[in-house]
């Protein structure tokens, strides 16, 4: 990939987003100099996927630092409030507030925070890449996968989670087909990964969400592979609306799921998805329709952000951590438990 999601700029002291609203059509950036550009870019779905949420958010600190703590705090706040499910974004809060409290008097509070903000990104990409190798021995020689919503170089600090592990697959000689559902309402699927591996010469099919189950009876998918925005210790995954279809689909014919992750996503401290709060985003997404026209404001909209997907339905969990089997019981693996979720600021 040739864009970067989230990028800060040393020259001119800022935080550089592509702008995801304005894709496949163009392609466009956000310069953002303070911690409410940032906050508004996360709100708005500018930048989205966990991890570059995280990502951002950590630049943002920076940004909002002001070299005082009661800013530092301020603009913790302001980012924590922008959405409630994908961990990655306390856990980069809570990691950034640690570094903070470390930093001795007299010393150059946001010089520290950059350096961390820094290293969180290139830890995510490190992350996806050793993910993407472990992950792609679970894809045959020659095969056809199935994603859902975007979790690539577009939603990571680079190269990706679920797509990270087809383009890891493809570097090791795999012959792999890739399916895209559209993901309705946003469309990431349809606009964002069916983008981006199209930049990178893959053979790249959309669908309509309620085509995946005709295409699985037809036997043209040999997996699944999604993201997530929050793993519980048990192994239950909140992941984009439409994850969890998907994964009774999947099950119903006899179809490897697999979810790709770092292990920011994974939250220890939940027992279950029960736990994971559900964002639910403004009718409007919905109600939008083809050529200008609504749906009428008298007629209701449900529009939740994610669903959960029962580890039971999980085939596998991969991590740069290694590959979870069921049955999943993270909770002793949680020495990096997302700091932010206990925070006090």
């Amino acid at each position: 990939m040739e864009y970067h999601a989230v990028r800060w700029d040393d020259e001119e002291d800022m935080l550089v987003l592509l702008d995801q609203r304005e894709l496949p059509s163009g392609v466009e950036h956000i310069l953002c100099r303070d911690v409410e550009c940032v906050a508004r870019a996360i709100e708005d779905l500018a930048v989205r996927g966990a991890p570059a949420i995280g990502i951002a958010a950590a630049f943002g600190l920076v940004l909002g630092s002001g070299g005082k703590e009661s800013e530092l705090s301020h603009a913790a706040r302001r980012l924590i409030s922008t959405r409630p499910t994908a961990v990655n974004l306390f856990w980069a809060i809570g990691r950034m507030l640690e570094r903070a409290l470390a930093v001795p008097e007299g010393v150059d509070l946001k010089k520290e925070l950059l350096e961390e903000a820094k290293g969180i990104l290139e830890e995510d990409i490190a992350a996806n890449r050793t993910m993407g190798i472990l992950g792609q021995a679970l894809l045959p020689e020659k095969c056809s996968v199935l994603s859902h919503c975007n979790a690539g170089a577009l939603a990571t600090g680079g190269f990706g989670t679920a797509l990270g592990v087809i383009r890891a697959a493809r570097e090791r000689g795999k012959e792999v087909k890739v399916f895209l559902d559209e993901t309705r309402p946003i469309l990431q699927g349809a606009r964002l990964s069916s983008w981006e591996l199209a930049e990178d010469g893959f053979d790249v099919t959309v669908i309509c969400d309620s085509m995946a189950g005709a295409l699985m009876r037809e036997r043209k998918i040999d997996a699944v592979i999604v993201g997530a925005d929050r793993i519980a210790s048990n192994g239950d995954v909140a992941n984009k609306i439409g994850t969890y279809s998907l994964a009774v689909l999947a099950k119903e014919h006899w179809v490897p799921f697999y979810v790709a992750a770092p292990w920011s996503t994974f939250d220890t401290s939940l027992a279950s998805g029960e736990d994971i709060i559900i964002e639910e985003r403004s009718g409007e997404e919905v109600r939008l329709l083809p050529g200008g026209k609504r749906i009428p404001d008298r007629i209701k909209v449900w529009n939740p952000a994610f669903d959960v997907t029962p580890a039971a339905l999980v085939t596998a969990i991969i991590s740069e951590k290694g590959i979870f089997r069921a049955p999943y019981d993270l909770k002793d693996m949680g020495e990096n438990d997302p700091e932010g979720q206990d925070v006090i600021i």
